[in-house]
């Protein structure tokens, strides 16, 4: 469709207020690529814009809007939509949920329902809050994005709409980027006081499974040899994991580091340090940490649930059942025993080719060029 002035596309980027999140590493990896085209104006809107100008950078079609209201719902139901009429703005993109009044276009990002697959997971208000606001929100936008063809599927099932268009999640290049290995183990216990570790990135919560490591941790002695290290803050408590450790003697509690949430750096650091990465969680709509960690060339296993069934093309036996601790042992022991026998060189070229964010980019331009 030919304009006669630049498509006006705004952003709501007020999780970069907040911690590291998966919404705002598909925002971050999205909109790096989008911001090339300089046909298109962007308004790149959040509390911290100098945060988000060290993010994006500074470019002739980016405008860093600063949210002056900060409560969640208000922004929402008014000043969200004030913001896009007193910019003109043509078309709007939102992560789950948009605003009720409606002044342009609608792209809404709606990354998995998992509470709908997997109540027991989830606290009940907040499953009835977030299944009423992202079903009227997707009922809403012009057109829904979401990260896997299992969210897909799940979204189109759960929330009633027609159709929910993929957008699949990338990897960033700095995980791929060569290293000194023995200088990131040295980093790491230097700072964190850990060495030869098995390392788990992602939320505490109980449907990330980390219960189960630390049960195979304990009963296959791993403690005699390893350390297990968990990263990320809580967003739930896990009663299972929390009742398993308090009945561990000492000397096993003192192989487990939780560092809790780390920035970024950090993070890296500890990755790239790790003598194996697991990711056994049960449910997630898409899973990117597992690809982040084989990128990174950190020999990994992973579940083999909901979305990450997709991983089985180039990950194959180092997959297991999340609710089958036997196999998830025998996976376990077998990548500390035989690393050399995974192909990480060759999973890597495959996760670089099938996770770029150029991909989610041009699926979201090519609904722009309709608008």
């Amino acid at each position: 469709m030919k304009r006669d002035k630049k498509l006006k596309v705004f952003v709501d980027c007020h999780v970069f207020d907040e911690g590291f999140q998966g919404t705002r590493t598909y925002i971050e990896g999205v909109y790096k690529e989008l911001i090339k085209d300089t046909t298109r104006q962007f308004y790149l809107a959040a509390g911290n814009i100098d945060n988000l100008a060290s993010i994006f950078g500074q470019h002739s079609n980016v405008v860093y809007i600063k949210y002056r209201i900060h409560n969640k719902i208000f922004r929402l139901l008014g000043y969200l939509p004030w913001l896009i009429v007193k910019h003109g703005i043509d078309v709007a993109h939102f992560q789950y949920r948009v605003p009720p009044l409606k002044f342009c276009k609608y792209m809404v990002t709606t990354h998995d329902v998992l509470f709908e697959d997997f109540p027991e997971y989830f606290p009940k208000i907040g499953r009835k809050v977030s299944y009423y606001t992202y079903k009227i929100s997707a009922k809403l936008a012009d057109v829904v994005f979401t990260v896997s063809p299992y969210s897909r599927k799940a979204i189109v099932q759960h929330l009633g709409i027609k159709e929910a268009r993929v957008t699949p999640n990338g990897i960033d290049t700095i995980f791929f980027e060569k290293y000194d290995k023995v200088v990131m183990v040295q980093l790491a216990a230097e700072k964190f006081k850990i060495n030869n570790y098995l390392l788990y990135i992602s939320r505490w919560e109980p449907r990330k499974n980390q219960h189960m490591i630390l049960k195979a941790f304990n009963e296959l002695k791993l403690y005699e040899s390893y350390n297990l290290v968990f990263a990320g803050e809580t967003t739930f408590k896990n009663p299972e994991y929390d009742a398993y450790y308090a009945a561990l003697p000492h000397t096993v509690k003192q192989k487990v580091v939780r560092l809790g949430r780390i920035n970024f750096a950090d993070m890296l650091m500890v990755l790239r340090g790790a003598r194996l990465f697991v990711y056994p969680s049960i449910a997630e709509g898409f899973g990117i940490p597992p690809l982040e960690a084989l990128a990174a060339g950190v020999p990994t296993i992973s579940s083999n649930a909901t979305a990450m069934e997709d991983y089985i093309h180039f990950m194959g036996q180092w997959q297991f059942d999340p609710q089958n601790y036997t196999e998830f042992k025998d996976v376990l022991l077998k990548a500390l025993n035989n690393p050399e026998q995974m192909d990480i060189s060759g999973i890597k070229n495959e996760i670089k080719t099938r996770y770029s964010w150029n991909i989610a980019a041009r699926v979201i331009s090519g609904y722009l060029n309709t608008v």
